[in-house]
Protein backbone atom coordinates (compact mmCIF):
# COMPACT_ATOMS: atom_id res chain seq x y z
CA UNK A 1 0.00 0.00 0.00
CA UNK A 2 1.11 3.53 -0.73
CA UNK A 3 0.99 6.63 1.76
CA UNK A 4 -1.38 8.32 -0.78
CA UNK A 5 -3.51 4.74 -0.68
CA UNK A 6 -3.50 5.01 3.23
CA UNK A 7 -4.55 8.66 2.94
CA UNK A 8 -7.72 8.11 1.23
CA UNK A 9 -8.68 5.43 3.30
CA UNK A 10 -8.34 7.97 6.22
CA UNK A 11 -9.83 10.53 4.63
CA UNK A 12 -12.82 8.01 4.21
CA UNK A 13 -13.01 7.06 8.04
CA UNK A 14 -13.01 10.78 8.85
CA UNK A 15 -15.71 11.96 7.06
CA UNK A 16 -17.67 9.39 8.18
CA UNK A 17 -16.95 10.47 11.63
CA UNK A 18 -17.66 13.50 10.78
CA UNK A 19 -20.91 12.89 9.44
CA UNK A 20 -22.16 10.46 12.55
CA UNK A 21 -21.34 13.29 15.00
CA UNK A 22 -23.52 15.79 12.56
CA UNK A 23 -26.38 13.07 12.92
CA UNK A 24 -26.21 13.48 16.91
CA UNK A 25 -26.69 17.14 16.99
CA UNK A 26 -30.98 17.33 16.99
CA UNK A 27 -32.97 19.90 15.91
CA UNK A 28 -34.35 21.91 18.43
CA UNK A 29 -38.29 21.28 19.60
CA UNK A 30 -39.52 25.09 18.69
CA UNK A 31 -38.48 27.81 17.12
CA UNK A 32 -37.48 29.93 19.30
CA UNK A 33 -34.36 31.06 21.04
CA UNK A 34 -35.43 29.47 24.46
CA UNK A 35 -35.52 26.11 22.05
CA UNK A 36 -32.27 26.51 20.49
CA UNK A 37 -30.32 27.11 23.82
CA UNK A 38 -31.39 23.68 24.89
CA UNK A 39 -29.24 22.25 22.17
CA UNK A 40 -25.88 24.59 22.78
CA UNK A 41 -23.98 22.36 25.07
CA UNK A 42 -24.08 19.68 22.42
CA UNK A 43 -23.60 22.22 18.99
CA UNK A 44 -20.43 23.29 21.62
CA UNK A 45 -19.50 19.74 21.64
CA UNK A 46 -19.80 19.10 18.52
CA UNK A 47 -17.56 22.26 17.16
CA UNK A 48 -14.96 21.29 19.74
CA UNK A 49 -14.98 17.64 18.62
CA UNK A 50 -15.00 18.57 14.98
CA UNK A 51 -12.22 21.05 15.39
CA UNK A 52 -10.27 17.94 17.29
CA UNK A 53 -10.89 15.56 14.10
CA UNK A 54 -10.07 17.91 12.26
CA UNK A 55 -6.19 18.28 14.04
CA UNK A 56 -5.81 15.38 13.46
CA UNK A 57 -7.03 14.76 10.34
CA UNK A 58 -4.92 17.64 9.08
CA UNK A 59 -1.79 16.91 10.51
CA UNK A 60 -2.18 13.45 9.62
CA UNK A 61 -2.92 14.79 5.87
CA UNK A 62 0.85 17.02 6.52
CA UNK A 63 2.33 13.49 8.04
CA UNK A 64 1.81 11.80 4.71
CA UNK A 65 2.82 14.41 2.76
CA UNK A 66 6.63 13.56 4.07
CA UNK A 67 6.17 9.83 3.76
CA UNK A 68 7.89 7.58 1.12
CA UNK A 69 7.03 4.32 2.75
CA UNK A 70 4.73 2.14 4.63
CA UNK A 71 4.23 -1.10 6.40
CA UNK A 72 2.31 -3.22 8.14
CA UNK A 73 2.88 -1.59 11.39
CA UNK A 74 2.27 1.53 9.70
CA UNK A 75 -1.11 0.32 8.83
CA UNK A 76 -2.15 -0.96 12.41
CA UNK A 77 -1.19 2.05 14.36
CA UNK A 78 -3.38 4.22 11.62
CA UNK A 79 -6.31 1.49 12.66
CA UNK A 80 -5.61 2.41 15.75
CA UNK A 81 -5.71 5.88 15.25
CA UNK A 82 -8.53 6.05 13.47
CA UNK A 83 -10.46 3.37 16.54
CA UNK A 84 -10.14 6.39 18.91
CA UNK A 85 -11.84 9.02 16.50
CA UNK A 86 -13.91 6.74 15.90
CA UNK A 87 -15.20 7.02 19.33
CA UNK A 88 -15.74 10.77 19.48
CA UNK A 89 -19.03 10.65 18.99
CA UNK A 90 -20.20 8.51 21.31
CA UNK A 91 -19.00 10.53 23.97
CA UNK A 92 -20.34 13.56 22.80
CA UNK A 93 -23.31 12.13 22.84
CA UNK A 94 -22.73 10.50 26.32
CA UNK A 95 -21.50 14.24 27.51
CA UNK A 96 -24.77 15.42 26.24
CA UNK A 97 -26.97 12.91 27.84
CA UNK A 98 -25.17 12.95 31.59
CA UNK A 99 -25.17 16.36 30.98
CA UNK A 100 -21.63 17.25 31.15
CA UNK A 101 -20.84 15.30 34.74
CA UNK A 102 -17.42 13.77 35.71
CA UNK A 103 -17.07 10.70 33.82
CA UNK A 104 -18.25 11.56 30.63
CA UNK A 105 -15.93 14.59 31.01
CA UNK A 106 -13.19 12.55 31.65
CA UNK A 107 -14.08 9.41 28.99
CA UNK A 108 -13.68 12.18 26.15
CA UNK A 109 -10.24 13.22 27.60
CA UNK A 110 -9.21 9.43 27.05
CA UNK A 111 -10.51 9.45 23.88
CA UNK A 112 -8.24 12.37 23.04
CA UNK A 113 -5.85 10.91 24.68
CA UNK A 114 -5.96 7.90 23.08
CA UNK A 115 -5.93 9.39 19.77
CA UNK A 116 -2.72 11.83 20.79
CA UNK A 117 -0.97 8.33 21.80
CA UNK A 118 -1.48 6.45 18.27
CA UNK A 119 -1.28 9.33 16.70
CA UNK A 120 2.53 9.45 18.14
CA UNK A 121 2.56 5.29 17.29
CA UNK A 122 1.67 5.96 13.67
CA UNK A 123 4.60 8.72 14.07
CA UNK A 124 7.10 6.58 14.74
CA UNK A 125 5.75 3.74 13.04
CA UNK A 126 6.52 5.68 10.19
CA UNK A 127 10.18 6.93 11.26
CA UNK A 128 11.08 3.85 11.45
CA UNK A 129 10.07 2.63 8.49
CA UNK A 130 11.84 5.42 6.42
CA UNK A 131 14.37 6.30 9.20
CA UNK A 132 16.36 8.56 11.44
CA UNK A 133 16.98 10.77 9.08
CA UNK A 134 13.61 10.97 6.80
CA UNK A 135 11.72 14.21 6.43
CA UNK A 136 9.40 13.07 8.41
CA UNK A 137 12.19 12.63 11.42
CA UNK A 138 13.64 15.60 10.78
CA UNK A 139 10.63 17.79 10.65
CA UNK A 140 9.40 16.80 13.83
CA UNK A 141 12.42 16.66 16.09
CA UNK A 142 11.10 15.61 19.76
CA UNK A 143 7.77 16.83 19.06
CA UNK A 144 7.50 19.23 22.27
CA UNK A 145 3.82 20.15 21.28
CA UNK A 146 2.52 16.49 21.40
CA UNK A 147 4.01 15.42 24.18
CA UNK A 148 2.66 18.69 26.07
CA UNK A 149 -0.74 18.08 24.60
CA UNK A 150 -0.99 14.11 25.98
CA UNK A 151 0.31 15.88 29.09
CA UNK A 152 -2.57 18.57 29.20
CA UNK A 153 -4.88 15.66 28.14
CA UNK A 154 -3.61 13.37 31.13
CA UNK A 155 -4.72 16.24 33.51
CA UNK A 156 -7.54 17.32 32.25
CA UNK A 157 -8.98 13.60 32.70
CA UNK A 158 -7.95 13.71 36.47
CA UNK A 159 -9.31 17.31 36.36
CA UNK A 160 -13.04 16.11 35.21
CA UNK A 161 -13.73 14.53 38.66
CA UNK A 162 -12.75 18.16 40.54
CA UNK A 163 -14.27 20.76 38.13
CA UNK A 164 -15.45 18.93 34.81
CA UNK A 165 -15.71 22.67 33.08
CA UNK A 166 -11.93 23.22 33.89
CA UNK A 167 -11.36 20.07 31.90
CA UNK A 168 -13.47 20.87 29.43
CA UNK A 169 -11.19 24.48 29.18
CA UNK A 170 -7.98 22.26 28.99
CA UNK A 171 -9.56 20.14 26.06
CA UNK A 172 -10.39 23.88 24.13
CA UNK A 173 -6.95 24.91 25.25
CA UNK A 174 -4.94 21.84 23.52
CA UNK A 175 -7.60 22.07 20.33
CA UNK A 176 -6.21 25.96 20.18
CA UNK A 177 -2.93 24.57 20.66
CA UNK A 178 -3.28 22.56 17.64
CA UNK A 179 -5.36 25.11 15.32
CA UNK A 180 -2.99 25.92 13.02
CA UNK A 181 -1.40 23.44 11.15
CA UNK A 182 2.28 21.66 12.19
CA UNK A 183 4.32 24.30 10.13
CA UNK A 184 7.82 22.23 10.91
CA UNK A 185 6.57 19.68 7.94
CA UNK A 186 4.18 22.46 5.86
CA UNK A 187 7.87 24.26 6.58
CA UNK A 188 9.64 20.70 4.72
CA UNK A 189 6.98 20.32 2.33
CA UNK A 190 7.30 24.00 0.61
CA UNK A 191 10.76 23.74 0.39
CA UNK A 192 10.68 20.45 -1.28
CA UNK A 193 8.16 21.50 -4.06
CA UNK A 194 9.82 23.16 -7.37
Amino acid sequence: MTPARLEAFTDGVVAIIITIMVLELRVPHGSDLAALREGVPLLLAYVLSYVNVGIFWNNHHHMLHVTERIDGSVLWANLALLFWLSLVPFVIRWLDEAGFAPLPTAAYGVVLAGAAVSYVVLEWRIVAVNGRNSRLAVAVGNDFKGNLSLALYVAAVALAFVRPWLSIAVYVAVALLWLVPDRRIEALVKRALP
